[in-house]
Order: structure tokens, then C-alpha cells, then sequence
């Protein structure tokens, strides 16, 4: 059972951090055991503060700021004798959600940007401090933009703060989930601190998603999946290990998300909204609205109030410039903006200066909405697997013909001659939400053709999670929506009836001959996929015991990699398993622990190569061409 209640308010990673390290080794002990359950019995005063009874003679209190957050450690006290260097104010802390960064100050603009929605798969990440009513994000790019700057080499605190987050990176690999606990969760977030001090955002950030992974996994919370918490780390040790080595891209340092500039005039149609809902308490919407030129941007409304928020944020009023629409309004509607303020990720905040006018909305037929739906996914997908950054705001467009339900999919194959059959997933879960519900009345329609509008999922083979769907033009068993939706449902909000679907039936697409195979789990790589989920879980220990021989995962299992022309990840593959079963010796002959380091370089340059082997699997996936999957898994 997860120790994390939402009566607890997020808490700032370096104040958790500091009441770790002011314990004595003997507490730090007992402090795993003390978090877990300690949030069940929390509750709320009047004047907002949170509190928790340890015993008869401790009372920790939480008191939250404007923002509804913890970020000092005068908002944690207790009331017992060793406060504020004791166990009870630290586990307090330990099971509150962990708080994202502070925002930047924003200059000239007035306006403050919410927390991101996470990207695909996550839903929505942790909300920040600073909870604005809404912000435009472009997914691409923003107009036309000024040449950049030369980006400054590191400087030396940038060097220090890198190398010592690749230390305690390495060092929790080693220890794995099993020996993850609160120690080594605030050895990383003390680390991911002194990252954003010295202006290395992506990599805080990269910390800051592996010690939401560790708890989740420690927690074992539904929903939670090993091979996340791996791309954490993968991500995490990357990204240190080339600042550290101070011959990266300075750009890898990332840019702090709420610098604002002067952005001009702006002109947006709605394409669709999607709920938004955080793991730690957070809910509202995002409306996809796209630029004349095709630029793709999105109006963000999220602050605390979870499930309830996320509802009903739908039709809620979007507070941008003084424009009289709400959410629902602006995913069939536009706006014309005025005064604009951009962010150097492209976002615009809602400052003061900031004017807005509504506009008539346009057809997914139109331009230049009709460009997303022009070419065949399959293109799409390849230009998205060679920027998997880009991939994780990028919508895309197609049309399909719906196959039926096959598990957890939805099968359907796009509209193209020689066309792969593809997966449709819900682009959230959540059963209150309703995209399983209308993903399944689609699935009673087999053979209906529709248009639809998502984001790819990379990480699955030939997976679409589609946030809103439309007619096909011109085909006679489609859908049939209102004239008010402008040819589009929001499948996150709106609710599909059979009043929206035709009468009669179509042929059916006999599910038999549809079903093909799955280069990704046809393909050999799950070995190295499950040697590097061993070391996540378990450490370097289980890593090495599960490649000795005789585990499914020892040397000679890595015949059928070789086989299989994957001669560099069966190579990769042996590397680390023997260098985590390295036992060094000191001067005397006796065995000692070894360095985390090795391990690590060792780890990351086999998990590199699988995401990279696995990128190319997924791409070609989506292609028409079943070779094209053969030659991607060699």
C-alpha cells in the first residue's frame, strides 16, 4: 500500500533532503520502517496545516504555504525533544508527495506557468508551486524565431554538481529498489538540489523522476511499471555522465521552464483538450490549439484538486488574455492573441499585458489542421524516433479502419493499401475518465472508419493513444456527431452514444488475418530488457546471481542475440554482467565493496543500446513493409 495520502500537501526534495541528513546513523536506520504508514492516519485542521501523530508524545505538522506547498523547513515541526533532528518530522516528510521545482521568475510578463502534464504514459507529473490559470505551450515551435545564441561552455560548479549526482546515481543503481529506501531517495534529491543551483535543470528533473520511481516500486503502487523506472535511470545517468565528463552539448544542461519573453501577436484553433490528472493530487485540462503555419501549441489548466478537477476542468473557463471561452469552447473555437509572452520552450504565460479575443474554429479538413492527417503515420513516426524528446508533445493524425477489441487494444489498420494494423491504448486509464469507455463502444463497430488525432506511443509496438476521433470525409459507415462538435470528439470528455454511430454494419476485418507479429516481443532483445530490470530491482548483487550459470540469463543465453545479428547487445550484455560480479580485493587480499562506477558505465552502455535497438523495432512497426521490421531488429 502506497505511503503517500493526498491529505499530505508536496514537499520541497531539498527540505525532505536536509531532515534526512540531520539524522544520526542509528535513526536513519529505523526512518523506512517509520515512513511507511505513517500517512493513514493524517489529518487536516481548519487553518490548512496537516498533522501526524507518532505515539503519544510526538506530533508532527505540516503547514503548507500560499502555493500549498512545503518548501522551508520552518513549515515541518514536531513536538518532541529532539525536533527538529528526529525520526518523526523526517518520516513526515519522507511519505508527502515530493513538490517540483520552485518556478523562475518571470520577467515582465505577470503570469506563472503550471506544472507540466507528464508526458505519455505518466498522465501528469507533480505541480509545481506556482499554479497559474493557464499557460500556451507549442509542442513544436513558436512563429518565427530569433537565431540562437552560442550556449556557454560549464562552468565549474556545473562540473561539480554533475559529477556528484552521477556518484549518487551509480550508487543507487547499485543499491536497486530493495535497498532504495529513504536514504538513498535523499542522497538524490541533495544532489538533484545543488543540480538546479547550479543551473542543470534536466538533470534535477531526471533525479527527481528515478525517486518518484524508487518509491513507487518500494510501494509496489498500481499502475507501476519496472521498465519506467529503468528509462529514469537510463536518463539519469546519461544525462550526468556526459555533464560530468565536460565534453557534452551545453544544451544538455536543459532551460529552466518559466523565463518569459516579449512573444508578439498570435493566432490558434482548437484541435481537441485532454484531462490531465497528477499522482500527486493535481487535475485539469490541456486544449491542443494549432498556429496558421502549422505550429502546435496547448492551453494548460492545472492545479490541485485531482479526479474531481480533472472532470470537471473541461468546461472550464480558460483565463488567457480576458477571452470569454472556456476549454470546451477552444478546442472547436481559436483566439487571437495579443501581447503574447514565450518562454524559451515556446510556452506563453498569461501576464497582464496579455490580450485575448475569440475566433471561429476550424474543421480537422481545413488547413491547416488537414496537414496532420496528410501522410502516412508511418513517416510521422520515423521523423519522432530520431527526436524522442519532441515524441513526448507530439500529436499525430490518421485514418483507420476499426479491426476490434484484442485485450487491452483497440486494433484498427490505417486507411492506406499495404497498411500495418496498429493498437489503439487510452491516453489515461482511469476508469472515471472516459476514454476506455468510448474506446470500447467503438469496438463494437467493427469496420467503421475513423480520423484520429494522438500521441505515439514509442515504447509499444505500432501504439496510438488517441485523444479525440472524427468522420473520415467521404466514407459512409463513420461517425455521426453533432454539428456543434465541428466534426470531432474529445475522448477524454465527450461521450460517445450510438446516436453518434451508424446503423447497419460494415464488413467486418476478419481479426484472424489481421493479427501479425510483434517485433518487439518476437525479438531477442528481451533478454537484455530483463537483465537490466534485475539490476533495477534487486542491484548489482541480483544482476550478478541472475547471469551466473545457472540462471536463464547466463552467458549462454546470449546465443540467440548473436544469432539473431544483435552481436553488439549480446557483447554489451556480457560486459555488465561480468563486471557486476567483479569482486575486487584490497592490499591484504580481502574482499571489498566495489566501486559503483564501473557498474554503472557499464549499465548505461547496454540500456542505451536496447532503447536505441528497440526505437528502431518500434519505428519500423509502423511501416507497411514487413521486412523493414527484419532489417530494424540487426
Amino acid at each position: 500500500m502506497s505511503t503517500e495520502s493526498t491529505e499530505l500537501p508536496p514537499v520541497a526534495p531539498e527540505v525532505l533532503a536536509e531532515a534526512v541528513e540531520n539524522l544520526t546513523p542509528r535513526l536513519r536506520k529505523k526512518l523506512d520502517a517509520a515512513t511507511e504508514g505513517c500517512a493513514a492516519g493524517a489529518t487536516l485542521a481548519a487553518d490548512g496545516a496537516v498533522t501526524l501523530r507518532f505515539g503519544e508524545d510526538a506530533l508532527v505538522t505540516l503547514r503548507p504555504g500560499p502555493a500549498g506547498t512545503v518548501t522551508t523547513a520552518e513549515q515541518a515541526t514536531c513536538s518532541c525533544l529532539l525536533a527538529p533532528r528526529c525520526l518523526h518530522r523526517a518520516a513526515a516528510l519522507g511519505a508527502a508527495p515530493l513538490a517540483d521545482a520552485p518556478p523562475e521568475p518571470v520577467a515582465a510578463a505577470g503570469s506563472h506557468e503550471p506544472a507540466d502534464p507528464a508526458g505519455p504514459g505518466d498522465s501528469a507529473g507533480s505541480a509545481g508551486s506556482t499554479e497559474p490559470a493557464a499557460t500556451v505551450e507549442p509542442a513544436d515551435r513558436v512563429g518565427p524565431a530569433e537565431p540562437a545564441e552560442p550556449a556557454p561552455a560549464l562552468t565549474a560548479a556545473q562540473l561539480r554538481a554533475a559529477g556528484a549526482l552521477w556518484q549518487v546515481a551509480a550508487e543507487a543503481l547499485a543499491a536497486g529498489v530493495t535497498a532504495g529506501g529513504a536514504v538513498v531517495q535523499a542522497e538524490l534529491l541533495r544532489a538533484a538540489h545543488t543540480a538546479r543551483l547550479a543551473g542543470l535543470p534536466r538533470a534535477e528533473a531526471a533525479a527527481l523522476r528515478v525517486v518518484r520511481g524508487l518509491r513507487a516500486a518500494r510501494e509496489r503502487r498500481a499502475g507501476q511499471r519496472l521498465g519506467d523506472l529503468t528509462g529514469a535511470f537510463r536518463e539519469l545517468l546519461h544525462t550526468a555522465g556526459l555533464l560530468a565528463s565536460g565534453s557534452a552539448d551545453p544544451a544538455l544542461t536543459g532551460t529552466a521552464r518559466r523565463a518569459y519573453a516579449p512573444g508578439g501577436s498570435l493566432q490558434v484553433h482548437g484541435l481537441c483538450r485532454e484531462p490531465v490528472l497528477s499522482a500527486t493530487g493535481y487535475g485539469g485540462v490541456v486544449t491542443h490549439v494549432l498556429g496558421p503555419d502549422g505550429s502546435r501549441y496547448s492551453v494548460s489548466d492545472v492545479r490541485p484538486g485531482g479526479l474531481a478537477r480533472a472532470r470537471g476542468a473541461g468546461s472550464a473557463s480558460v483565463a488567457l488574455g480576458g477571452a470569454t471561452l472556456d476549454h470546451a469552447g477552444l478546442a472547436r473555437g481559436g483566439l487571437r492573441i495579443v501581447g503574447a509572452t514565450v518562454s524559451a520552450e515556446g510556452r506563453l504565460g498569461a501576464g497582464r499585458g496579455v490580450r485575448a479575443t475569440p475566433l471561429p474554429g476550424i474543421a480537422w479538413t481545413e488547413r491547416p489542421a488537414a496537414a496532420l492527417f496528410a501522410r502516412p503515420a508511418a513517416e510521422a513516426v520515423a521523423e519522432l524516433s530520431a527526436d524522442p524528446e519532441g515524441a513526448e508533445t507530439a500529436l499525430l493524425g490518421c485514418d483507420v479502419t476499426v479491426v476490434g477489441a484484442a485485450g487491452e487494444h483497440l486494433l484498427v489498420r490505417e486507411t492506406r493499401p499495404d497498411a500495418p494494423l496498429l493498437r489503439l491504448l487510452p491516453a489515461h486509464p482511469h476508469p472515471e475518465l472516459a476514454h476506455t469507455q468510448n474506446l470500447r463502444r467503438i469496438a463494437a463497430y467493427p469496420g467503421i472508419q475513423l480520423r484520429v488525432l494522438g500521441r505515439p506511443d514509442l515504447d509499444r509496438t505500432a501504439t496510438l493513444r488517441p485523444l479525440a476521433v472524427g468522420p473520415v470525409p467521404g466514407a459512409e459507415y463513420t461517425l455521426r456527431l453533432p454539428e456543434e462538435w465541428l466534426g470531432r470528439a474529445d475522448l477524454g470528455y465527450d461521450r460517445l452514444q450510438g446516436m453518434h454511430f451508424p446503423t447497419g454494419a460494415a464488413d467486418p476485418v476478419p481479426l484472424s488475418a489481421a493479427e501479425g507479429p510483434d517485433p518487439l516481443a518476437d525479438s531477442p532483445l528481451w533478454r537484455v530488457r530483463r537483465l537490466l530490470e534485475t539490476g533495477v530491482a534487486g542491484g548489482r548483487r541480483a544482476l550478478a546471481e541472475a547471469a551466473r550459470g545457472t540462471s536463464s540469463l547466463a552467458a549462454a543465453s546470449y546465443g540467440p542475440l548473436r544469432r539473431a545479428g544483435l552481436t553488439a547487445a549480446a557483447d554489451l550484455a556480457a560486459a555488465l554482467a561480468a563486471e557486476a560480479d567483479r569482486r575486487p580485493r584490497d592490499v591484504f587480499g580481502r574482499l571489498a565493496d566495489p566501486s559503483p562506477d564501473g557498474y554503472a558505465w557499464a549499465w548505461l552502455a547496454a540500456a542505451t543500446h536496447l532503447a536505441a535497438a528497440e526505437r528502431s523495432l518500434i519505428a519500423a512497426s509502423w511501416a507497411a513493409d514487413p521486412s523493414a521490421v527484419m532489417s530494424a531488429s540487426r
